[in-house]
């Protein structure tokens, strides 16, 4: 045992390392480089993940002004999948990195009474999930349908062969081609060789073409015989996926914290890398996994509105269902020998964790960026440049302008799921989304207004007992005592004021002599008002 965590305590000799942490209401995956957090995953057990799953659909209705149809898939909200999506298309399959059809992707020319004749209301049309349902938006679908295995990527209905962009050097692409041509692939079928494929022996590929052919065969099977609407390919768990996507020759390790997980995902490594198997470890130490290796304090830091920089400036991150708007200052910073040099010098670093954030948060549409302004052109084209580089990490799909006159950039990144943030949080009952709350001052004004209106209609005589938050109370004793007088004298009424814990917002009306509440926001907030 005392050699098992010796290995996990002498953590400076993995550069990078995948640790999963699998409970039974969820599974957790960070991705550490040099132990610092660098990508984080969230999968909750009990909550339907389909992006990446192959639906036989109806269609339910065409929207010729959308240019979409909507199609039942058997979800609780229809998908939502656009004309030129309907029509599978081999052009620019390659724009992503694995072969995945891309959004930016050229358009093909689908007219609008093609697609009514093709696939009238009631008609049947298979589908894989591009991005899962997100607030009142349904499921985003496509017909150009993509099933990654561990070194390829199936695609049925197109006849193109390639190999990943970012596997660059000339003469393994040229080798990985040769790989590709002879092997057995089913008639109408394309294929991709992924980014992991680089160095692969020709027997890893042979045994991925013959999963993906099984899986295919399945799908094709289940498409005859099952009524629509049905689920003809569920795509794994978020472990599965990390193994087959993730683990690569800059992976040192991934540990794993459930032994029954380990296990299961070293039998697969057996079948699909057994080169890979022995990179596979088991944790079994007495802390958390994630508090062991540091990242639930990095996640904590992380996902906070206000990131600090190491160089003592910070970002401010905003999250709506619309946009991000992140904005950057200098606040500690005192490096640089000049204003310009530090400004420069604060944004650089800002870039850098512009990248790392967005992936960490997993958020997406569009990002507007506010860097400190730069007077030179050649630094802003230095922080461009910078940010440029340092998306080229995250696997979304990102598009990003150049500084404008304002000192912005505008950017965009692929919106596949929920952003961590809000698959974790949930809507402050007290402050409805504003992230501030009413000053001692507002609520000792709004806590006179409502006794005076309940006194009122006591019609005098009346003992009533306020409580207020702690800090309300502080401000109604030190600076409104004279105006509670007054509030007492004017409705022949007596009034005492106490202390509770209840939220800034939060005050309670009771009369004195029979105990009956006569007021509580929390009514109030319940009946929405």
């Amino acid at each position: 045992m005392r050699k098992m965590l010796d290995r996990f305590i002498r953590k400076s000799e993995f550069k990078k390392e995948i640790i999963i942490n699998h409970e039974t209401a969820e599974t957790r995956v960070a991705v550490l480089d040099e132990g610092r957090l660098v990508d984080f995953f969230i999968e909750r057990n009990h909550e339907e993940n389909i992006v990446g799953c192959v639906f036989k659909g109806v269609i339910q209705n065409l929207e010729d002004g959308l240019q979409a149809a909507f199609v039942d898939i058997g979800q609780k909200k229809n998908a939502f999948i656009h004309y030129w999506d309907m029509v599978p298309e081999d052009a620019a399959r390659l724009e992503s990195e694995e072969g995945v059809t891309s959004d930016r992707r050229k358009r093909p020319k689908v007219s609008k009474e093609d697609i009514h004749k093709r696939f009238p209301v009631g008609s049947e049309i298979v589908v894989q999930v591009v991005k899962g349902a997100i607030g009142t938006k349904g499921p985003r679908v496509t017909a150009s349908i993509s099933i990654p295995g561990r070194y390829l990527v199936m695609m049925p209905g197109s006849g193109l062969k390639g190999v990943s962009r970012k596997i660059d050097d000339a003469r393994e692409r040229q080798r990985l081609k040769r790989v590709l041509a002879r092997l057995p692939v089913p008639p109408g079928n394309g294929l991709i060789v992924r980014t992991v494929a680089a160095g692969a022996r020709k027997t890893a590929f042979v045994r991925d073409m013959r999963a993906l052919t099984m899986v295919w065969e399945e799908i094709e099977r289940r498409r005859t015989e099952e009524k629509a609407p049905c689920r003809l390919y569920q795509e794994p768990g978020l472990s599965d996926r990390v193994v087959r996507d993730s683990l690569t020759e800059e992976v040192d390790r991934i540990v794993i914290d459930a032994r029954e997980e380990y296990e299961r995902i070293r039998g697969g490594l057996q079948r699909i890398a057994r080169a890979n198997r022995n990179r596979l470890v088991l944790y079994d130490g007495g802390k958390p996994v994630f508090e062991h290796f540091g990242v639930e304090r990095q996640l904590e830091n992380a996902l906070r509105r206000k990131v600090w920089l190491s160089s003592g400036g910070y970002l401010v991150f905003d999250e709506t269902e619309a946009m991000i708007a992140i904005d950057i200052n200098t606040g500690r910073h005192k490096g640089g020998t000049t204003q310009e040099e530090s400004i420069v010098q604060v944004n650089l670093e800002a870039a850098d964790e512009i990248a790392r954030q967005l992936r960490l948060r997993n958020v997406g549409g569009l990002v507007v960026i506010d860097f400190i302004d730069m007077k030179q052109r050649k630094h802003q084209n230095q922080v461009y440049r910078r940010l440029k580089d340092a998306l080229k990490h995250d696997r979304a799909r990102t598009n990003v302008l150049p500084i404008s006159a304002l000192g912005l950039v505008e950017m965009t990144r692929q919106r596949m799921d929920e952003s961590v943030r809000a698959a974790t949080y949930t809507e402050c009952p007290y402050c409805k989304g504003r992230g501030m709350v009413k000053s001692p001052l507002s609520m000792s004004l709004a806590v006179q207004r409502k006794v005076s209106s309940v006194l009122h209609h006591l019609n005098g005589g009346a003992k009533l007992k306020v409580a207020v938050h702690p800090a309300v109370l502080q401000r109604m004793r030190a600076e409104d005592e004279q105006d509670l007088v007054a509030l007492e004298r004017k409705h022949a009424s007596r009034v005492t004021f106490a202390g509770s814990a209840h939220h800034m917002e939060e005050f309670t009306i009771e009369q004195t002599d029979t105990h009956e509440v006569l007021f509580t926001t929390r009514n109030e907030q319940t009946e929405g008002g």
